[in-house]
């Protein structure tokens, strides 16, 4: 039994079918990449595991250690050890990124303590300082930002190493990671990896949907790659797709931009 298993799911949005009978397991300590061209359903694949409210599930389901998640909203959903990365993060005036972290480091605290066994409990705000500092220096964030707002003024780069770093003090059992890469030069695409390699040695499983087989020749593991096109996984190979989609493209598969 995978962790999360995605059975013959299928999703609309403003009654269009976006996702047409996406089948994936992934089990913790898996990681796995999704790949496509632009409107293929990797975005949406990521917003329906944590149930955005747009999208209406018309068939199939998600099970998270073999019980459906569909009736869960999003945040029973990350109490059940889910996260996701947004592909464009939104800021937040007014709530503070270190008050943000520790409550909801707690939360979830309370409810995979006792799946996550050696899961660190923070009794003074100092000891959380100490922990978020640690990890801010392994996405490469001046302590400065655990002052700021979340993502308020952040840069397009800052904003997706802010995400990961959030990814690491968290601790989900799996992160989905929607295009973090994008926007980003070498170095910062080198320190998200850096990020989500990581969290792979908590043994969480990590899903990282990508156009680019960049940021995945930087992750010390990758299991799966799977290809998606028309809102549903087409192909399915190990880490020799990605470089063989570097070179020739989307077309030897049949798929074109629309």
């Amino acid at each position: 039994m995978s962790f999360m298993s995605i059975k013959d799911l299928y999703v609309n949005i403003d009654d269009k079918e976006i996702l047409n009978g996406v089948n994936l397991d992934v089990d913790k300590g898996e990681v796995h990449a999704i790949m496509g061209l632009n409107g293929s359903g990797k975005s949406t694949l990521a917003n329906v595991l944590l149930g955005h409210p747009r999208y209406s599930v018309i068939k199939g389901d998600i099970k998270v250690n073999d019980e459906s998640i569909l009736k869960l909203k999003t945040d029973e959903r990350a109490k059940k050890g889910l996260f996701l990365g947004f592909q464009y993060p939104t800021e937040v005036s007014g709530v503070g990124y270190s008050h943000f972290l520790r409550n909801a480091y707690n939360l979830l605290t309370k409810s995979l303590a006792e799946e996550q066994k050696n899961r660190e409990v923070f009794i003074t705000v100092r000891e959380f300082h100490e922990y978020l500092k640690k990890n801010l220096d392994n996405v490469g964030l001046d302590p400065s930002f655990l002052s700021r707002y979340l993502n308020e003024g952040f840069s397009g780069g800052e904003k997706k190493r802010s995400e990961v770093m959030q990814m690491l003090v968290l601790r989900p059992n799996l992160a989905i990671l929607d295009e973090p890469d994008s926007g980003l030069d070498i170095d910062a695409v080198k320190a998200v990896a850096e990020a989500i390699n990581k969290l792979i040695e908590t043994g969480a499983g990590v899903i990282v949907i990508t156009h680019y087989a960049r940021i995945l020749r930087f992750l010390a593991k990758l299991d799966k790659i799977h290809v998606m096109s028309k809102g549903r996984i087409i192909k399915t190979a190990g880490r020799e797709l990605a470089e063989e989609l570097e070179v020739k493209g989307y077309s030897w598969l049949g798929l074109t931009d629309t």
